[in-house]
């Protein structure tokens, strides 16, 4: 069956581009595949079933389920039975999702978050006004009525904070991290990814810290996420390094050199293979339509030194060509979100 791609794009306000879209949901069985896009996004599925690959991974959902996904991000919809709702498409030019965040006590319960699962079920009367919330700011974005954006944005935060509520008291009945997916392992598998991704990055190491097997890693990682050890790893790198483009004025070799890839060419084609863009283009984009502001993503942690033994990484580099310097331009190095 033909796959079918939306055309909602790139925002760029410098051609007349939107911070926030709102747009029905109404997909047929097959595969659906949105366009990359530089937005949040917040799809409310009323009705249907199928798999949603977002990034390396590959997760269920059913009616009555949300799906968020991030800046960049690939995704790709496996619809078995037709699906139908509302999606919010949303820059952060119109709201910043880490200064929402940490004002609202919820930083890293739905975007961004590697180890998460970004499905999330609904079910009573929670998710019937979630619902119609999203309703609500597709019909503020159709009808542009008085202070529409204002009243979208209120709504967006609404749904954001009773979304997050429900995910965190999916956590707390089952006593565990709200985003380790109901399993102990994973939640200190995140924990050691968070001290050593910019050091190592071969499965096997974590396997051996954890003192459980590869096999049993990527095993219960697959079953829970739906993705690979390593994808995550790699995830989290990526991660880190949207975040320095965004908020620093290194350079991209740095960056590179900070997460333990020697050759710069080699980490801008895997971070362009993974975005869709360039590191260049990502950090020149992203600068000039926040007006020099920052991207939304969260930091990481402080840096650590990077290994000796290079046999501890599965996916080195080659060496030899890494000796090319970017000279990106200089976004301001403002620490401020929003």
């Amino acid at each position: 069956m033909a796959r079918r791609r939306t055309n909602t794009g790139m925002y760029d306000p410098r051609r007349g581009g939107e911070p926030l879209r709102a747009t029905t949901l109404a997909v047929e069985p097959g595969e659906f595949e949105p366009s990359r896009s530089n937005c949040f996004g917040v799809y409310c599925i009323e009705s249907g079933r199928g798999n949603a690959s977002v990034g390396e991974a590959r997760h269920p959902f059913a009616a009555r389920s949300l799906l968020f996904t991030v800046p960049y991000q690939y995704v790709r919809f496996h619809v078995d039975e037709p699906m139908a709702g509302n999606v919010v498409h949303f820059h952060a030019n119109f709201l910043c999702v880490e200064t929402f965040h940490a004002e609202a006590g919820c930083a890293g319960a739905l975007f961004g978050d590697p180890l998460g699962v970004p499905v999330l079920p609904l079910d009573g009367g929670e998710g019937a006004e979630i619902f119609e919330l999203a309703a609500r700011i597709a019909r503020e974005d159709a009808e542009r009525g008085l202070a529409y954006r204002e009243a979208a944005l209120a709504y967006l935060k609404v749904l954001l904070v009773l979304a997050t509520r429900r995910k965190s008291a999916d956590g707390e009945a089952c006593e565990i991290d709200p985003g380790s997916a109901g399993h102990p392992l994973l939640a200190r598998f995140r924990a050691l990814i968070e001290v050593e991704y910019r050091r190592r990055r071969a499965p096997a190491w974590y396997a051996r810290e954890l003192h459980v097997s590869p096999k049993t890693l990527g095993r219960v990682v697959r079953e829970r996420l739906g993705t690979t050890p390593t994808a995550l790893i790699r995830a989290r790198i990526l991660t880190h390094a949207k975040w320095e483009l965004l908020h620093t004025l290194r350079s991209v070799k740095e960056i590179a050199a900070e997460v333990g890839f020697d050759d710069e060419l080699y980490f801008s084609r895997l971070f362009k293979k993974f975005a869709g863009v360039s590191p260049t283009f990502f950090r020149e984009f992203e600068t000039e339509i926040r007006g020099g502001s920052n991207l939304s993503i969260p930091s990481g942690v402080p840096s650590i030194p990077r290994p000796t033994d290079p046999a501890e990484n599965e996916t080195d580099a080659p060496r030899g060509s890494g000796d090319r310097r970017v000279a990106p331009r200089r976004p301001r190095a403002s620490r401020t979100e929003g």
